[in-house]
């Protein structure tokens, strides 16, 4: 009975061992399954969280504040397609633009200072766009020769005045007046529209300091602060 003990010994030792090792390989087994699953419910929930940020920046039909600015893509005066998203991550300025109104006028003909402040945007990082969208035959709508006659005479940048004739992108705006000025952030949202400045009213009340709202709103973006304006009434 001994011998036959001694002799089974090693064989419940092997027995032991198998079943040791397949308890581990069973845990192991488990473990994989388990973080596969977890891979997968995590991949799920970022496919959902991606889903919900495309819902959340879709831009709506009109231009709407704190919401993404609706796309376009206009030509310039140079005959180039310019489009809205091509400046993602720039801060975008957007300036409805007659170059015969008389209050585009004041900015253009009578004094430098806007064009100044576009030139000094645009070497900031800052894209200013100028549109018009006078129609043919409209006050502002000019032929090819005759728009860049006139651009160079108040020294705009051709590249950066679009044109927008059948109003499309005028309407998406709700563009009403020349100047109306729309400044968009970096993540292609609107957060001021409304007056250039608060010229018509100093005109009126000589006291005013004067106040440029696109500037203003501006440098409050790029110190990561929300515009002091939103939302002024424009004119023109």
């Amino acid at each position: 009975m001994k011998r036959i003990g001694w002799m089974l010994l090693p064989l419940l030792l092997l027995t032991a061992v198998i079943a040791v090792h397949a308890q581990e390989a069973e845990g192991k087994a488990d473990k994989a399954t388990e973080k596969k699953a977890e891979g997968e419910t995590a991949e799920k929930g970022a496919e959902k969280a991606a889903d919900a940020d495309k819902a959340e920046e879709a831009a709506p039909e009109k231009a709407t504040l704190d919401k993404k600015a609706p796309d376009f893509t206009l030509k310039n005066a140079n005959g180039t397609e310019v489009k809205l998203s091509d400046y993602k991550d720039k801060i975008v300025v957007l300036e409805w633009i007659n170059l015969d109104c008389p209050w585009c006028k004041k900015h253009y003909e009578d004094s430098d200072a806007l064009v100044k402040l576009q030139k000094e945007m645009r070497e900031a990082g800052v894209v200013w766009l100028t549109i018009c969208s006078s129609g043919e035959d409209e006050q502002g709508n000019f032929d090819a020769a005759t728009l860049k006659k006139r651009i160079k005479k108040v020294d705009l940048n051709a590249d950066f005045y679009l044109l927008d004739a059948d109003g499309t992108v005028g309407h998406k705006y709700e563009a009403r007046t020349t100047p109306h000025c729309y400044v968009i952030d970096k993540e292609g949202k609107l957060r001021y529209r409304g007056a250039l400045d608060n010229l018509r009213v100093r005109m009126k009340d000589k006291k005013l300091e004067a106040v440029n709202y696109v500037k203003q709103a501006v440098d409050a973006i790029k110190d990561g602060k929300a515009p002091a304006d939103t939302d002024t009434k424009p004119y023109g």
